[in-house]
């Protein structure tokens, strides 16, 4: 058993066994994903939340590994390690307690108490952490020569050095650490003539709370301030209780030398321990900031990339506009650009007649099952103005969030794809395959541009793309991808693949048409045993020769499968689907050593709804007609909306017009709410009551209190937007 896995099953309460073979697997290549779906029994079940858990903690440890290592050679050399000291290093897993025995170890640059040490001055500080009743200038005049040229000097150096004894002790350090930890305060001011330039963080300019109750959202908006030079933040507990505490460890009696002591004291606290620990408070509280902040990042971003799809089908996507126009595209069931035009419905050109011709002419010509409205400038009008045209067959009207639209039609992917099209013309073919396809259409956009969560770029900007990419990949494996169809930005994020084995595949695909089997990826250049393994059970290939090529069955339980079949008398296609003959198969039959119950209950589920869609069915939202301005808006009114963000202070939502609204976190239930995602999810239908409109600054108030609305909220808190 090795250290390490001991340490994060107490961390995480898991089994010691499922650590260590879930590390095993990481250090083999499996991916996240992959470890989930197929390899139950070597972790005992652990989902993905739990095996990117232990695989951070292990990331940290091995470094923390690394750093014990460098220590104990720099002690080493200097010819201070005892086989004490070098124990008491092995066996510390704390990074923070680990840099507290390095400190007096430390290398230092030219001290105050380094300059008195080089003048012959620790000795007298030694003599007076004693604290003899013993007269103090008496004993400092012994040291009176060559730099130090009186007493004064002589005891001021000793203080120096004891000053930096009291710093460089742990127990001190921890101490007041302690105390940082329970009473530390967060205060802000504003920088003097800062005011007006400064004004939107006026709630800032003279604000104060408890560390430790402080919400990740105000820390990280105090930051942002502190950083664009508006703001003054420090951290700071009561001084004089640390002070006392630091005292009454080290001031032994009431001497002289107790005195000089006790100054030494108050200077490390002021000088030394207190900017060292507000500065790594302010750290971690950063860090803890920027963890709550990413983690709204990571479960709106998911929410929206598993939004539910309309599917193959042929979409009219319109980007609107006024003066400029709105652009028209024609996509078929794979998302391919048929058709583009620009159509002039509004002012100032006011071309409604022709426009509606044009529309109507268009859903014709082009078989049109649905229409695609981006929900930008424009966006309400446009819809009035489609939703009034008549049509030669039903076409459904949804309205399509363009967050990140105008990114991705800039983007070298964009002009990869429609070299010979202009940004508008590939903005609005990305918000008519969004409404296909979201999960496919978002993977080519940066997370961070898609436009969910808050501080996105306050926060810790590696963290926050390992988590965001990893959430991705979760989302792509949990729905899988056709391979004969998924772009070269959707199979990088496919399990065992990334970007070169994805454009290798797609390479293949062109020179020799579409797979017709799974084992045919093994003919695609560098795509190993290793990533075949990884990729083949997330990888889809419809109407291919073997039945179980288009499911999530991996290919290294076919056989099994096949022996189920045979077992039963029917073929294995024939088993597919039919709920029946599935029911009769024992799973225990067929248990052996690398495949349990867990595996074997997957595979059951599988086989009933073989390629099976986790995403929900797709469904549309009519805002009030009454409503398409801010001016339109009053209180009292209760309205329909859709979210559009969440964030750690509540929900943005859409009722119709330019502005969102903000449901405050204490509006969101009658009852107290700790976490909005509990509450509310992207796309969600809400109803939501006016509590107040600020015209001036553009600001809603919205409420989604049962007791303000009514019952109509509960009625729509289940659906989900586009």
């Amino acid at each position: 058993m090795s250290i390490i896995a001991s340490i994060i099953s107490k961390d995480l309460n898991l089994s010691v066994k499922s650590v260590e073979n879930t590390i095993g697997l990481l250090d083999k290549g499996a991916t996240i994903p992959f470890i989930s779906r197929y390899r139950k029994e070597a972790t005992g079940g652990l989902d993905e939340v739990q095996i990117a858990g232990i695989h951070e903690l292990n990331e940290k440890y091995r470094e923390m590994e690394k750093r014990k290592e460098f220590i104990l050679k720099s002690i080493s050399e200097q010819g201070k390690l005892t086989p004490v000291l070098e124990q008491q290093i092995q066996d510390c897993w704390d990074a923070v307690a680990l840099e507290d025995s390095y400190l007096p170890y430390k290398p230092k640059r030219q001290t105050r108490a380094e300059v008195a040490r080089k003048k012959g001055l620790e000795e007298l500080a030694k003599w007076l952490m004693t604290q003899p009743q013993d007269s103090v200038i008496s004993k400092a005049a012994q040291f009176v020569r060559g730099e130090v040229p009186d007493e004064q000097e002589a005891i001021k150096g000793a203080c120096d050095i004891i000053a930096e004894w009291v710093n460089e002790d742990a127990w001190a350090r921890q101490s007041v650490r302690n105390i940082f930890e329970r009473e530390a305060a967060i205060s802000s001011k504003v920088v003097k003539g800062k005011e007006a330039e400064g004004e939107k963080y006026s709630d800032y300019f003279d604000f104060s709370a408890l560390l430790s109750r402080c919400p990740s959202h105000r820390l990280l908006a105090m930051r942002r301030g502190e950083a664009e030079g508006f703001l003054r933040v420090s951290i700071s507990p009561e001084d004089e209780k640390c002070i006392l505490r630091l005292v009454k460890r080290y001031v032994k009696n009431d001497s002289e030398a107790s005195d000089f002591v006790e100054k030494a004291v108050t200077d490390a606290y002021k000088r030394l321990l207190k900017p060292s620990i507000e500065t790594e408070f302010a750290s971690l509280s950063k860090e803890k900031a920027d963890e709550a902040a990413i983690a709204v990042f990571v479960q709106n971003l998911r929410q929206l990339l598993l939004a539910p799809p309309l599917g193959q089908q042929r979409i009219l996507a319109i980007d609107p506009g006024y003066r400029s126009g709105c652009k028209v595209v024609c996509l078929d069931e794979q998302g391919t650009l048929l058709h583009n035009e620009t159509i002039y419905p509004h002012p100032p050109q006011n071309e409604y007649s022709k426009s509606a011709k044009k529309i109507v002419k268009l859903v014709s010509a082009y078989r049109i099952d649905a229409i695609a409205i981006g929900n930008g400038t424009a966006n309400r009008e446009t819809e009035h103005f489609v939703t009034n045209q008549r049509y030669d067959k039903e076409v459904k009207v949804f309205v399509v969030s363009e967050n990140g639209a105008s990114v991705y039609s800039a983007s070298k992917i964009a002009r990869d794809e429609f070299p010979q099209y202009d940004v508008t013309v590939r903005g609005a073919v990305s918000i008519g395959r969004r409404l296909a396809d979201p999960l496919a259409e978002l993977v080519k956009i940066d997370p961070k541009s898609i436009g969910v969560g808050q501080y996105q770029h306050d926060v810790d900007q590696s963290k926050l793309k390992k988590s965001l990419d990893r959430t991705v990949e979760s989302c792509v494996n949990l729905v899988g991808v056709n391979v004969n169809t998924a772009s070269k930005h959707l199979l990088m994020y496919v399990s065992g693949l990334g970007e070169s084995l994805a454009q290798n595949i797609v390479d293949y695909r062109t020179q020799n048409g579409p797979f017709d089997s799974r084992s045919q990826l093994k003919k695609v250049p560098r795509l190993g045993d290793k990533a075949f393994e990884q990729c083949a059970g997330f990888l889809r290939i419809p109407d291919a020769g073997h039945p179980l090529d288009n499911s999530a069955v991996h290919p290294e339980s076919y056989s099994l499968v096949e022996q189920m079949a045979k077992d039963l008398g029917y073929s294995v296609k024939e088993l597919i689907g039919n709920k029946t003959l599935i029911q009769r198969i024992e799973p225990s039959r067929y248990v052996t050593s690398d495949v349990g119950l867990e595996t074997l209950s997957d595979i059951l589920q599988e086989l009933e709804k073989p390629g099976r869609d986790p995403r929900t069915q797709i469904q549309t939202q009519e805002f009030d007609p009454n409503v398409r301005s801010l001016e339109d808006l009053k209180e009292g009114m209760v309205l329909p909306g859709i979210v559009t963000n969440i964030t750690n202070f509540g929900c943005f939502v859409d009722v119709g017009i330019k502005e969102n609204g903000l449901v405050h976190i204490s509006e969101l239930a009658d009852r107290f709410v700790s976490n909005p995602s509990d509450e509310v999810s992207l796309h969600q239908y809400v109803t939501v009551k006016v509590l107040s409109v600020d015209k001036e600054r553009k600001r809603i108030q919205l409420s989604m209190k049962a007791s303000e609305v009514g019952d109509a909220s509960s009625a729509n808190s289940g659906s989900q937007g586009v």
